[in-house]
């Protein structure tokens, strides 16, 4: 997965170019995060143009994150009229903020591998799937923010 890597353009915060400070994070920082955490955000928007924002349990899973959610869910009837979506951690402490769309998984194989993941990881059955692969990602550590602040572009954007 080839990635573009720099700093975000966050005018006002004393972002440091990507040679001073303490440097670009590495991508390991992100698939880490994500495949530790036990929650995460979905932010959508309704077909009035609305912000949604509700937590999900998920799964990074090969260079992509996987969650669940009803077709007539506020956040199901988002996604289907509209794919776009943010996906970021709890955390404001180590932040991973994930761009991407979120597209319905059909592969029954991929289905199976991920129901085996999700019941290890929550102790319940995942019956269906959303795949959001990251276009953007943003991430730092606050500890060290503005400095280890880094924008990865994989696709698409």
């Amino acid at each position: 997965m080839a990635k573009n890597v720099s700093r975000p353009h966050m005018p006002g915060y004393g972002i440091l170019p990507e040679s001073e400070g303490a440097g670009l994070l590495p991508f390991s920082f992100v698939e880490e995060r994500m495949a530790a955490a036990r929650n995460y955000w979905v932010c959508s928007v309704t077909p009035e143009g609305r912000p949604h924002a509700a937590p999900v349990w998920g799964l990074w899973h090969a260079g992509a994150f996987y969650f669940g959610t009803g077709d007539t869910s506020r956040k199901g009837r988002n996604l289907a009229a509209n794919p776009a979506v943010v996906i970021h951690l709890e955390s404001g402490d180590e932040a991973v903020i994930l761009e991407g769309r979120a597209e319905p998984v059909e592969d029954a194989a991929l289905l199976k591998t991920l129901d085996k993941a999700y019941k290890s990881k929550y102790n319940v059955p995942f019956h269906s799937a959303l795949c959001v692969r990251p276009q953007v990602v943003f991430a730092w550590r606050e500890a060290d923010f503005p400095a280890s602040a880094t924008r990865f572009v994989l696709r698409g954007a």
